[in-house]
């Protein structure tokens, strides 16, 4: 259960961030920016966190679902949990939101892909660090 709670309370506040982040990149927003336009950024995040989180929170226990799955694989270790699970997400993100606009292109695809990529490892490696893993079962001879 813990394992679901870390992914329901950091992906989508991470993941928010950093769709906040690349949306105004695409539009231009930062050709010119200066202190007071972070300003400006961080309390539009704040506004927009409760949507963040309504929106967020199920794709991001899928995703803790999967790394669940992925626990109990044998021949998969930690790190390589956290790269399939962040190759997971960054493909679904980037999917459904890389070819939004006029403007699709690689660094799109690559902008909204970490938008997934990185709550998603994320929350993978905080999990592996902080959350007790179960031990395999060992035979009573």
């Amino acid at each position: 259960m813990k394992r679901y709670l870390v992914f329901a309370l950091v992906g989508p506040f991470v993941g928010g961030f950093l769709l906040l982040l690349t949306t105004t990149y695409q539009s231009g927003y930062w050709a010119e920016a200066h202190l007071g336009e972070v300003g400006k950024l961080f309390a539009v995040f704040f506004k927009t966190l409760q949507y963040s989180y309504l929106f967020g929170l199920l794709p991001s226990l899928m995703i803790g679902a999967i790394d669940d799955i992925l626990l109990h694989v044998r021949r998969v270790g930690p790190v390589l949990r956290m790269l399939l699970i962040g190759v997971f997400a960054f493909i679904l993100a980037a999917i459904t939101y890389g070819s939004r606009g006029s403007d699709s292109g690689a660094v799109q695809f690559i902008l909204y892909g970490l938008v997934g990529f990185v709550p998603s490892a994320l929350s993978s490696w905080l999990v592996h660090h902080y959350v007790d893993e179960p031990q395999p079962a060992t035979a009573v001879s």
